[in-house]
């Protein structure tokens, strides 16, 4: 069972991706933050395998908090989703 962080400031999308995320019967939702900070929070306390993760959140952004959890977190992956078409992101 892989174990799946969800890091989204949007509540729609925190629920879509929760939904789909749970149709897969190797994921397991283990936690949802709404900003970096509580992201890298949540890592801390739940450990998950993956952590899904927005770009632009407020108090601290999706890079920002990635490059927190990979420093900390070395067993645990972060997959950026993002809209952006921007090669900066």
């Amino acid at each position: 069972m892989i174990s799946v962080l969800i890091v989204d400031d949007q509540k729609t999308i925190q629920q879509f991706l929760k939904a789909a995320l749970q149709a897969e019967p190797d994921l397991e939702i283990v936690g949802v933050a709404s900003d970096g900070k509580e992201a890298i929070e949540q890592v801390e306390l739940l450990r998950p395998d993956v952590v899904v993760m927005d770009i632009n959140m407020p108090v601290m952004d999706g890079l920002s908090a990635t490059r927190v959890i990979s420093d900390r977190y070395t067993s645990t992956r972060v997959l950026i989703l993002s809209l952006y078409d921007d090669d900066e992101y």
